[in-house]
């Protein structure tokens, strides 16, 4: 079930309504709800997928209580593996091992041997790389004792499967969702409505801006040998946005949403494309997922406290393993290496926390100095999700020669520079640096308006991503 899609529409007024009025003075029958409707959210994918999501949820919470109750180290260091083996191992199965079982193939064709491994051709469960860092997170609390373990399983699975983040996050931690799903929840119309604020906007960056932008770059990238240095530019400007707008748009939507059932979820975005270095961008991007890594992987590998060498070796081993993460293909693993090479000057030289506060805060406009700042990084950027779009880095190799070419600067065709998409994409950008000290670009924008006008811009937002939905994609990050 998409976001973006009539049964989504259909689907989250009934859950609405039954969770406020039926259930509204009973926390228990308000989960067991949020639970049901979770499950058949995620079955409308693929009911069979159910099994697993069902299966990786019990395994932690029964971990959670075996350690809790594990009298011996080893007994609690036993469960921990146990859990974390079985969780890395099914994901590797489903998402890597293809992969890795191919690439040794192509290792041993140069050297003679001819090897046949078994290849499990499965389908890659939606979602499964988001409820894994869940459930992987709470038992590394809950063994690490910052967290209790969870006694009820409703909490726990609802705490796992809550339909908003289940398919594509934000990654969630037990210490800040669990406690807000155990404690009665009461209505707050303020944030409610700013909730359905944020969701028009997610939806608006989605359907009216990514799946806009999709279009020409598809066209661009999948016959970027036809096309001049200028229109290839302007393929990886498309994607860049497109990107963007695809991924922070589902995050609009699934935290808008959670904040209609009183439920406040990580942020997962904050306007990274005004960034003025690569670490400001990587504090801004994918939140969550950048502090999950910090927090599970680099810090217990020493994080920066035991010596400049063992620090560069943790920042290269996290943008590795970020670029893994996203899918079982070399250009995902070069794409977090080249983040890592725009990274480590700034480590070296005791810059990656330059920028720790919003541009131009408290300003209409960025001075010159930042101007350039976060256009340099926005070109490392784009250079970088080129990688990440190609299918090869072969392909990634030859778009980025071809795109440096003396024809850089010669205007694209036309037909891909659509006068009303260039407005759309200006007005866009416009409206989310006004925002960018705001959690999204509705969040102020207007309330001072006459009633009557407000609501005419936001029915002219509804009405545009209505008559654009037809042509809408599912989000990008459902593959990874």
């Amino acid at each position: 079930m998409l976001f973006n899609s009539i049964q989504f529409a259909i689907f989250l007024p009934i859950v609405f309504l039954l969770y406020w009025f039926p259930t509204r003075t009973n926390v228990l029958w308000q989960n067991r709800l949020l639970l049901v409707s979770s499950y058949f959210f995620y079955a409308c994918w693929d009911w069979r997928f159910l099994f697993l999501l069902l299966f990786s949820t019990l395994l932690d919470f029964l971990t959670g209580l075996k350690l809790e109750r594990a009298s011996t180290p080893q007994a609690r260091r036993f469960w921990l593996c146990l859990s974390v083996g079985i969780n890395l191992g099914i994901l590797a199965a489903f998402k890597y091992y293809d992969f890795f079982a191919q690439s040794f193939v192509d290792a041993m064709a140069p050297l003679g041997w001819q090897v046949h491994p078994v290849f499990l051709k499965v389908v890659l469960p939606v979602g499964i790389s988001f409820y894994t860092l869940h459930g992987l997170s709470y038992v590394i609390d809950v063994y690490k004792q910052p967290s209790r373990a969870e006694h009820s399983f409703t909490d726990y699975a609802v705490f796992v499967s809550f339909f908003p983040l289940l398919v594509a996050g934000p990654i969630e931690r037990a210490s800040h969702l669990l406690p807000q799903i155990k404690q009665p929840r009461v209505f707050d119309r303020t944030s409610a409505v700013d909730g359905l604020r944020q969701i028009l906007w997610g939806l608006v960056k989605k359907v009216i801006i990514a799946d806009s932008c999709a279009i020409p770059a598809n066209q661009i990238f999948g016959h970027f040998s036809a096309y001049a240095g200028s229109t290839l530019a302007l393929g990886a400007a498309y994607f860049t946005l497109q990107i963007y707008c695809d991924f922070s748009g589902y995050s609009d939507i699934a935290t808008g949403t959670a904040r209609l059932f009183g439920i406040d979820l990580l942020r997962n975005f904050a306007y990274p494309y005004f960034s003025r270095d690569i670490a400001e961008f990587w504090r801004r991007w994918h939140i969550s997922l950048t502090s999950w890594f910090r927090d599970y992987l680099y810090i217990p590998l020493g994080g920066s406290r035991i010596g400049r060498w063992i620090q560069i070796r943790n920042t290269i081993l996290v943008f590795l393993v970020s670029g893994l993460w996203h899918g079982a293909q070399w250009n995902y693993i070069a794409w977090g290496a080249l983040n890592a090479l725009y990274f480590l000057p700034l480590l070296l030289f005791d810059r990656n926390r330059a920028h720790m506060t919003t541009v131009a805060q408290g300003r209409l406009l960025p001075t010159a100095r930042e101007a350039l700042a976060i256009s340099a990084t926005f070109a490392m950027t784009l250079v970088a999700w080129i990688v990440f779009r190609c299918e090869t880095l072969a392909d990634a190799g030859h778009y980025i020669a071809a795109m440096l070419q003396k024809d850089l600067f010669s205007p694209p065709p036309a037909n891909l520079t659509p006068v009303w998409l260039l407005i759309s994409l200006a007005a866009f950008v416009v409206a989310e640096w006004l925002a960018r000290e705001e959690q999204h670009a509705l969040a102020t924008f207007a309330l001072h308006w006459p009633t009557p006008l407000r609501w005419s811009l936001y029915l002219a937002l509804a009405t545009a991503v209505f008559y654009s939905s037809g042509n809408s994609d599912q989000f990008i990050y459902f593959q990874f």
